[in-house]
């Protein structure tokens, strides 16, 4: 086996090893712009930019995924965004 199959090969299950999840923020008639930027900030770790990029795309296309990660990482996170009124899943 060569070096480069053999990299491939360890990628491959490095990537099925670490089964990564999504949070999802869905759009609503409630919540404000300005809170949904600042909960994404504090609950997500997003720049301003990033939440407000993720607002826009939640209110125009209904979701949008906001963060990616492992399962215990994403859990209080969402959490945070539920608690604050919010419409996410972990899928």
């Amino acid at each position: 086996m060569s070096h480069q199959e053999q990299y491939k090969e360890e990628v491959l299950v490095d990537e099925q090893e670490a089964h990564l999840h999504e949070i999802v923020l869905y759009n609503d008639d409630v919540n404000t712009f300005d809170h949904v930027i600042n909960m994404l900030v504090l609950a997500c770790d997003h720049t301003p930019e990033q939440a407000e990029q993720c607002s826009i795309i939640v209110h125009y296309k209904g979701k949008c995924t906001v963060k990616t990660g492992e399962y215990n990482d994403l859990k209080p996170r969402c959490s945070k965004l539920l608690q604050a009124g919010l419409s996410a899943e972990i899928i």
